[in-house]
């Protein structure tokens, strides 16, 4: 009797991971397989500017402070079906695109830039079934400043250009009202800036707080089933990655001459980034990168021809390796479905006279397959000083 009870007890063990493994075999592999939860919304942000550069604290044609901003935005966005591998192992991530106008109460002075933005959130922790806290970045461009304009003296000294990058990073409370309702809550910082592809580039920063409510489109019924162990081990195995990066971008440059000189015209910068990550888990990588980059307007200050000035100035071409930085970084990154957050810092072993040595660079990585993505990023020296954006693509291997 005892062994009859001993078998049987096997044979439900046994069955039991063969169903098991059998229903994680039947989860879709990818999140097109199944319709995602569409939903529209409406933010609404009035935040504080702090007076970062002397144009926003009243150095202007009006001799006005700018010390607040108020913006508004349309977005749609998705979340995975509950059904999805990505759903059950990120549940309530969501990501979009969002179109948005924001004032800063001064329209003959920044004018009232336009935003375009890709966006995703994912829940920290949840307080229960209907309340969440979670994060939300944004990237995109803002487009309709009043730039600046040597020949204009009311024209907006913050930027030099009628677009700049957009970035946000805020702190959400996420409330479902119903299947169809959700409201938020939350503090939200932002940065405008042109990469320093044209100067002044002062930018302007503001911090405030978010409110929104979006709809769900024909909500989804269903719930994510909590992972299982074997979809939870392989999710979370660490293991390495290798990201093979090519980027450019175009920059402007002030050189020391007898004074200090904008240069004319727009200079070129092309990179490559080499960078083995490791994978801790679902969430987080990190690794080393061997950071190549070459800037065409490097090393100038030392080959300017004495005489030229203004338009006419001239300088003679620095030889390649003149203007090659070689620097190792370390990184780490927030990997989630779709994006993937990257922040990383360097020091260069090999620069131009008068580089700064220590870098630090933020990009998103935008996958369009499962190994190649889209890199769009922002290179600063000393956490401060705009140096040029890495625009390229990146293979993972």
């Amino acid at each position: 009797m005892i062994n009859r009870i001993v078998i049987l007890s096997i044979l439900i063990t046994l069955n039991a991971e063969v169903i098991s493994a059998a229903s994680s075999d039947t989860i879709p592999p990818h999140w097109f397989s199944r319709k995602p939860q569409f939903k529209v919304e409406f933010e609404t942000t009035p935040a504080f500017v702090p007076g970062t550069n002397t144009f926003l604290r009243g150095n202007n044609p009006q001799d006005k402070r700018i010390s607040a901003s108020l913006s508004g935005a349309f977005r749609i966005g998705f979340s995975f079906n509950p059904a999805t591998r990505e759903d059950i192992l990120y549940r309530d991530t969501y990501q979009g695109i969002g179109i948005g106008a924001t004032t800063f109460f001064s329209p003959a002075l920044l004018g009232t830039p336009i935003s375009a933005y890709v966006y995703q959130g994912a829940p920290i922790f949840r307080v229960n079934n209907r309340l969440r806290i979670g994060y939300e970045w944004k990237f995109g461009a803002a487009f309709g400043w009043k730039h600046y304009d040597e020949f204009e003296a009311e024209t907006n000294a913050v930027a030099s250009t009628s677009v700049t990058a957009h970035m946000s990073l805020g702190i959400k409370a996420l409330y479902s009202l119903s299947s169809c309702w959700d409201i938020s809550v939350g503090i939200e910082a932002t940065h405008f800036s042109n990469g320093n592809t044209s100067i002044p580039n002062a930018g302007a920063n503001s911090a405030g707080l978010s409110l929104g409510i979006s709809y769900n489109i024909d909500p989804i019924k269903g719930y994510s089933p909590k992972p299982s162990a074997k979809l939870k081990e392989e999710a979370d195995r660490p293991e390495w990655m290798y990201d093979i990066t090519v980027f450019g971008a175009w920059r402007k440059r002030i050189v020391e001459t007898s004074e200090p000189v904008v240069c004319p015209g727009k200079f070129a910068v092309v990179g490559l980034g080499l960078s083995p990550m490791r994978r801790l888990n679902r969430w987080v990588a990190v690794g080393p990168a061997l950071d190549v980059q070459w800037d065409e307007s490097a090393d100038l200050d030392r080959r300017w021809v004495d005489g030229t000035f203004g338009d006419n100035i001239k300088f003679i071409r620095p030889p390649f390796h003149k203007q090659l930085n070689i620097g190792l970084s370390a990184h780490a990154e927030l990997t989630m479905p779709i994006f993937t957050v990257n922040a990383g810092l360097g020091y260069n072993i090999l620069n131009p006279r008068g580089e700064r040595r220590f870098y630090q660079s933020l990009t998103l990585k935008t996958f369009i397959t499962k190994h190649i993505y889209i890199n769009t990023g922002y290179r600063l020296g000393k956490f401060k000083d705009p140096q040029n954006l890495m625009l390229g693509l990146g293979l993972r291997l």
